[in-house]
């Protein structure tokens, strides 16, 4: 056999001895479970209470490569106009103009940049944060991520939260009003916290 033909099938067949051996990890894709997680915000009210509010729709597609962590990536669409604090009136107010307007902003999007390690079930994951046109960088610290689970319909899950803080005036969302006390109605400083529950792509 001609030298050059058995070197290629020699390089065909370790590919495949790689591809099929167990213990190999490549990347997963996983999408976001919304019947089982959350993306919650909170921020200070008149300087002597926190205001607790979420997004009720969301999209999200997250890569975890294990072997690799550096490879991962997610991607997190959030409809702006989901929000929710348990009060219309100021949720009305929050899609307005004053805040997200909505209506010419209607998506909020976090893309990953970077993901590092951080301990056993602990990552850094910074990205590019994209509320009313603004884009800003943000770190999420991501804990508890789970390996993966089997369900009893037979998927795979895995699980983490995810949490950081931003400026909302670095996003233009600039209302407020003094009080004749010292101080302001909103705070500066939202908290944000993502709880989520990934299901496997099949293929």
């Amino acid at each position: 056999m001609h030298r050059t033909l058995r070197s290629a099938i020699a390089s065909a067949l370790s590919g495949a001895v790689l591809l099929a051996s167990p213990g190999i990890v490549f990347g997963a894709t996983w999408d976001i479970d919304p019947v089982h997680s959350a993306v919650g915000f909170s921020v200070r009210h008149m300087m002597v209470s926190t205001v607790h509010g979420s997004f009720g729709k969301y999209t999200a597609w997250v890569s975890i490569d294990d072997a690799d962590i550096a490879k991962s990536t997610a991607h997190i669409e959030i409809d702006a106009a989901s929000i929710s604090t348990g009060n219309d009136k100021r949720d009305d107010h929050l899609r307005s103009a004053d805040f997200f307007d909505v209506a010419h902003f209607p998506k909020i999007v976090f893309d990953s940049t970077r993901v590092e390690r951080r301990g056993q079930a602990s990552l850094s994951l910074t990205g590019n944060l994209t509320i009313r046109n603004v884009t800003r960088p943000v770190v999420l610290d991501v804990s508890g991520l789970t390996g993966e689970v089997k369900d009893p319909w037979g998927g795979t899950r895995r699980g983490a939260t995810a949490t950081t803080k931003i400026s909302r005036k670095d996003f233009g969302l600039n209302w407020n009003k003094a009080l004749d006390t010292g101080g302001v109605v909103v705070g500066d400083e939202v908290t944000i916290v993502l709880e989520v529950e990934l299901t496997k792509k099949n293929g």
